[in-house]
């Protein structure tokens, strides 16, 4: 079978990188089931061939009009589909998508008709907010640490703030590698719109998001740095949460430690 990747080495390379963080998230203990989403705006790989693609799917609505994405294609993982599988089999558990020129539908064009993810709408949102800012940033990763889910049941850390310092105090890199902090979302219903206006609204702040009682969204220009933008709030989650399976409170690193790191790596204040 013909495969919208044969001979497209950068989209394959795109898709194969998926792939690979798909299986960090299942390896992780992140991506229970079919736990978890991400998509990636492919747009700028979409040759003359790809644009003329016929619709393998019914027009299919998005529920928002999304004015900045006329025209843009994706790859979504598709939805009651595993991380898991993913890894292994990206075409059967995903598909490309074409946003029509109304922008509130859609169609699949490639490789299966595979429905998009149940958050697609969400995730669209983010995409949209994106690209109408003129971002660079291509990829939304959702899923659902263990440690940072956690953290959010204890409504001290739900405060604006007090989790992105926290975090940031546990290990250097954390201020380094994921300078805007964590934005906190109070609990709302999941695949909801009030959840995907919420997070467009804290995008405005921070590229992490997490969701209470929930899960974690992040945002980057490709899939891999969303990964390691996670990886590393979760590190420092565990660092704390270590610490107090030993029977103490993590000092932490001083406000003037995570400020010399700021300066020395020139991230914004």
């Amino acid at each position: 079978m013909k495969s919208i990747l044969d001979n497209r080495p950068l989209l394959a390379e795109k898709v194969a990188e998926v792939a690979e963080v798909a299986g960090y998230l299942w390896q992780k203990g992140w991506a229970e089931r079919n736990g978890g989403n991400i998509t990636v705006n492919i747009t700028a790989l979409a040759d003359e061939e790809i644009r003329n693609m016929q619709a393998i799917s019914d027009i299919t609505p998005i529920g928002r009009t999304m004015p900045h994405l006329k025209g843009c294609y994706f790859f979504c993982k598709g939805t009651n589909k595993r991380m898991r599988d993913l890894a292994r089999k990206p075409m059967e558990n995903a598909s490309v998508i074409r946003i029509l020129d109304d922008c509130s539908n859609y169609v699949i064009i490639a490789d299966n008709p595979v429905k998009p993810t149940s958050e697609l709408a969400s995730h669209l949102l983010m995409h949209n907010y994106m690209t109408g800012k003129g971002s660079n940033y291509k990829a939304v990763l959702h899923t659902h640490p263990i440690d940072l889910v956690a953290m959010t049941h204890n409504s001290i850390f739900l405060e604006k703030d007090i989790l992105t310092y926290l975090l940031w105090s546990m290990i250097p890199e954390t201020r380094a590698f994921c300078p805007k902090g964590l934005g906190i979302i109070p609990y709302e219903m999941p695949s909801s719109f009030d959840l995907a206006d919420a997070t467009v609204r804290e995008l405005e702040e921070y590229d992490v998001v997490m969701w209470e009682k929930h899960g974690i969204c992040a945002v980057s220009e490709n899939i891999t740095e969303a990964f390691d933008m996670v990886d590393t709030l979760s590190k420092s989650a565990q660092i704390y949460l270590t610490a107090k399976q030993m029977g103490f409170e993590p000092d932490g690193m001083s406000l003037m430690q995570m400020e010399e790191i700021r300066i020395a790596f020139n991230l914004p204040k």
